[in-house]
């Protein structure tokens, strides 16, 4: 089911899409693949939404800063000093988060209108990003498959091909909080990741280097604790790249008994604890887990390769699973 939900300064329209099932309710928007709410149940088995969102485009518009809910790419993270090689030639992007490229530039894949189809359970969004757009190489056809399981669960699957060499990492920007909407900080929120390294990182967050290991300190979620502040790190999961998604992860409000579970395909996950968050929200106020490869990896040969050839095709699926106890 869809409806009109805005237009662009363009007049280009935006429309707001439902998928129901199994008790879970998503809204997604056409204009950057943006999940605008997800609404589950919690232990008594009232519903409420789990992630921030604004009630109408302009928000988005106004505050495009968060990337709230978004679909994010070419490259979702950080590209150290917004430049990097490829066969011999060094393409360069916009440092829209100077020095760096930050989420595939200024206009990135949040903020453009994509093509959606509705499928079993769920929608299929489709763009060409062509070549040269945000500084990427290669002519880039991208789908991102948005479904709802028979438990309710919350799948993406990103498929991409090129015609040229080119650099892909495609994520969802969702940040959680899952006591619901006027509760406050998620700082309190329970998490559990099967990461036994993480990649330190400079004053512009860019990887420093090898991975370290979280050795008890404070980037060890090996065992379920209170997520506290001041993350914005990529953690490396124990089980690497996969074929198909393996659980990594799991967040649990004990106050409304909702528990989120994360598996993937990638190999690592930005812990981002939104510190900075702005009116309407407050620092805090909810934790995105994003799955996706290492940050500044086009400059990173040690790191697994997001390189894309022509006759290859990228492929990444993420589940995100809700229940309450």
């Amino acid at each position: 089911m869809s409806e009109h939900f805005g237009t662009l300064s363009d007049g280009t329209p935006v429309h707001r899409w439902t998928l129901e099932r199994a008790g879970t309710r998503v809204r997604v928007l056409s204009y950057g693949g943006i999940v605008q709410s997800v609404e589950v149940p919690d232990r008594d088995g009232h519903a409420a939404n789990v992630v921030l969102g604004f009630a109408d485009l302009d928000g988005y518009l106004t505050h495009p800063e968060p990337y709230l809910g978004a679909l994010i790419g070419r490259y979702a993270n950080r590209i150290a000093h917004a430049r990097f090689p490829l066969d011999g030639v060094t393409y360069a992007l916009e440092p829209n988060n100077a020095p760096n490229s930050l989420h595939g530039g200024s206009r990135g894949f949040d903020k453009r209108v994509w093509d959606v189809t509705p499928v079993e359970h769920g929608l299929r969004l489709s763009r060409v990003s062509a070549h040269g757009e945000e500084g990427f190489p290669g002519r880039l056809e991208v789908s991102a498959t948005y479904t709802l399981d028979a438990s309710g669960a919350l799948r993406f699957g990103y498929r991409a091909v090129t015609d040229a060499p080119t650099v892909v990492n495609l994520t969802n920007h969702s940040y959680f909080n899952l006591g619901g909407p006027g509760t406050g900080s998620a700082g309190g929120h329970e998490l559990r990741l099967a990461a036994s390294r993480y990649t330190p990182v400079d004053a512009d967050l860019i990887p420093t280097g090898e991975p370290a290991q979280v050795a008890d300190g404070r980037f060890d979620f090996r065992t379920a604790r209170k997520v506290g502040a001041g993350y914005d790190h990529n953690f490396v999961l124990d089980k690497g790249v996969t074929d198909t998604p393996v659980e990594v992860a799991e967040l649990h409000d004990p106050a409304s008994g909702r528990v989120l579970t994360v598996a993937t395909t990638e190999p690592g996950l930005q812990l981002y604890t939104a510190d900075h968050l702005g009116e309407p929200f407050v620092p805090g106020e909810g934790v995105a887990l994003e799955t996706q490869a290492f940050p500044d990896s086009p400059n990173r040969p040690e790191f697994p390769s997001t390189v894309l050839r022509p006759g290859a095709e990228y492929r990444s699926e993420t589940v995100y699973g809700f229940s309450a106890r």
